[in-house]
C-alpha cells in the first residue's frame, strides 16, 4: 500500500429529494431528450454473447505495463453547459460526441438508479471513440438497500447491462458509493468482494464514514485489487492510499486554483505510470467542472508530448 499523493476528501451525494443523482442541479438539468437520462428501461440479456452473466469481462488490453490518465466529469447531459463547454448550436443528443472530443472518460451515474438498454449503451459507444473510457455508479439496489450484503443477483445483472462496453474494451471502472451512514464491516466488505471477483470488474469504493478508513479495510481491497477511492470535498477528507493496479478520484470541491489543478495533473500524470488512473470533477447546472476537467487533461497530454 501507498499513502501520501496528497490529501483528498469525500462529499455526501445523493441525499432525499435528489432522485439518486448527485446533486439537485444533475436532476434539473438533464437533458430530457438525451438516450439515458430519463432511467426508464432494465437490460435484456444479451443473445448475441454465449456464455453466462458470470464470466469474466474483458479488460483494455495494448498495455504490459504503465498506463492512461483518463479525465472527466460525473454526467455529460446538460442544456445549462452552453456556450461555456458545448456550442450554442449543438444539440442535446449530440452532447456525448462533442463531450468525447475534449474529455476522454465520464462517470455514469445514471445506473445508481436503473440499468440502460443494450441499444442506450450501443448510442453511447457509436458517440465515442475507442479511447474513451466509460465508468459506472453501481445501483443502489446494491450499495444503498442491501449495503453489500448478499448481492450476488444484483451484482450479475448489473454487470450483464455494462457487458457491451466491457467486450468493447471500453470500460473505466465501477464506483460503489457507500451510504455516509455506513460503518465499516470488514466481513461483509469481505463477502462482498469474493462475490465480485467473478465479473471481472475493476471496483473502486468510495467509503464515506471515517470507519471504514483502516488497516484492515485497505488490506482486503488490496487482496482484490479494488481501488479506495479518493474523494475531496469542502468537508470530509479521504486518505490516498493505493490498494489496485490503478487509481480513481472525485473531485468535488467547490473551488479549484490554476496551481491545484497542476497539482491535479502531475499526480495523475504520475498515477498513470503505474497504471491507468481515473479522475472525475463534480457537474452542476454551470460547466465549471467539464471546463476543469479539459484543463486537466490538456495539462496532462502536454506532459506526454
Amino acid at each position: 500500500m501507498r499513502r501520501g499523493a496528497g490529501s483528498l476528501c469525500c462529499q455526501c451525494y445523493n441525499r432525499g429529494g435528489n432522485g439518486g443523482y448527485s446533486s439537485a442541479a444533475e436532476r434539473l438539468t438533464v437533458a430530457q431528450d438525451v438516450v439515458g437520462s430519463i432511467p426508464t428501461s432494465r437490460p435484456k440479456p444479451d443473445l448475441r454473447s454465449p456464455g453466462n452473466p458470470h464470466t469474466p469481462v474483458k479488460r483494455p488490453t495494448g498495455r504490459t505495463s504503465g498506463g492512461a490518465a483518463y479525465v472527466g466529469c460525473s454526467g455529460w447531459a446538460y442544456p445549462s453547459w452552453k456556450p461555456g463547454f458545448y456550442p450554442a448550436s449543438v444539440s442535446s443528443k449530440k452532447f456525448l460526441e462533442h463531450y468525447a472530443t475534449r474529455l476522454n472518460s465520464v462517470e455514469v451515474n445514471y445506473t445508481f438508479r436503473s440499468l440502460p438498454s443494450r441499444s442506450t449503451v450501443d448510442a453511447w459507444l457509436a458517440q465515442t471513440g475507442d479511447g474513451f473510457r466509460f465508468s459506472f455508479k453501481a445501483p443502489q439496489r446494491i450499495t444503498h438497500i442491501r449495503r453489500l450484503k448478499e448481492c450476488g443477483a444484483a451484482l450479475a445483472e448489473f454487470a450483464e447491462a455494462i457487458r457491451p462496453v466491457a467486450q468493447a474494451g471500453r470500460l473505466g471502472l465501477v464506483l460503489f458509493q457507500l451510504p455516509p451512514n455506513m460503518k465499516a464491516d470488514a466481513e461483509r466488505l469481505a463477502a462482498f468482494l469474493d462475490d465480485a471477483k467473478t465479473l471481472g470488474l475493476r471496483l473502486a469504493f468510495e467509503f464515506r464514514h471515517a470507519s471504514w478508513f483502516d488497516a484492515e479495510i485497505y488490506k482486503l481491497l488490496e487482496r482484490s485489487k479494488a481501488a479506495l477511492c479518493v474523494a475531496e470535498s469542502d468537508e470530509l477528507e479521504t486518505p490516498d492510499v493505493a490498494t489496485a493496479p490503478f487509481s480513481c478520484y472525485r473531485l468535488r470541491k467547490s473551488r479549484y486554483s490554476k496551481a491545484r489543478l497542476t497539482e491535479v495533473a502531475d499526480l495523475l500524470t504520475k498515477q498513470a505510470k503505474r497504471g491507468d488512473a481515473f479522475a472525475y470533477f463534480k457537474h452542476e447546472d454551470e460547466p465549471t467542472g467539464a471546463l476543469r476537467a479539459a484543463a486537466v487533461l490538456e495539462r496532462v497530454r502536454g506532459r506526454a508530448s
